[in-house]
């Protein structure tokens, strides 16, 4: 890419303007956003036909979605629950299983995660993902680092992969890089739906909970590509 550099300019500039963003937003309104995302997924037939799946534990004071209750619920669900760990001292992210009775550690990268002795998760069926910025086709703009870009790289196939955002940090096209591995599925509060589809097709304008809110100053939310 001749323009490399400046697409990496691009999400570094992006990455900031979100971070602080999201960051604005009050507790109460991370809290109702995150359920609504996880209402999408436990509703959704890559949840419900999943018999293993991956979720992160959010990074406290950034604001990240909380998809702490869906573990507890994927396990009464009769589900294997794994969860992202450092390795190779904190150089990578590898997926651990959190079977009962395993205790989280907070690990180099300021999230809570599984200990080494937790057995390792090379495959599974569904791999859910955080996102600071998201487009239609599945690129997600992350911390920099590209953690999450080399796991969905060397998973072990077949597996769904799944983003999950605020709203409002769906944007009409997210800048890429060579390395970037952009997921195949998206969540946000208001919609849900796969990569490359029309995202305003499941777009949620009227639900009750969603019409109190705005989304933050700066941000435009999309409703179709390209809007």
């Amino acid at each position: 890419m001749d323009d490399l550099p400046l697409r990496l300019q691009a999400k570094r500039e992006l990455r900031k303007r979100l971070r602080g963003i999201r960051s604005s937003l009050p507790a109460s309104a991370v809290a109702r956003r995150s359920e609504d995302i996880r209402r999408r997924i436990i509703s959704s037939s890559l949840y419900q036909n999943a018999h293993s799946l991956a979720l992160f534990w959010p990074i406290e004071g950034r604001n990240e979605v909380d998809l702490r209750p869906l573990v507890d619920q994927a396990r009464s669900d009769g589900k294997r629950v794994a969860l992202p760990a450092t390795v190779h001292d904190g150089a990578e992210i590898a997926l651990r299983f959190l079977d009962e009775g395993v205790s989280l550690d907070l690990g180099p990268l300021g999230f809570h995660e599984p200990p080494e002795s937790a057995p390792l998760a090379p495959r599974i069926d569904l791999l859910v993902v955080p996102a600071l910025a998201i487009d239609a086709s599945g690129h997600r703009i992350g911390y920099g680092r590209g953690y999450y870009d080399r796991l969905l790289a060397r998973m072990e196939t077949p597996y769904e992969s799944l983003a999950v955002a605020f709203d409002f940090q769906m944007l009409a096209e997210v800048p890429t890089t060579p390395d970037d591995v952009p997921v195949r599925w998206i969540a946000t509060d208001r919609r849900f739906f796969r990569a490359g589809a029309d995202p305003g097709s499941s777009y949620e304008a009227s639900h009750p909970s969603l019409e109190r809110e705005e989304p933050p100053a700066g941000i435009k939310v999309i409703t179709r590509p390209g809007r």
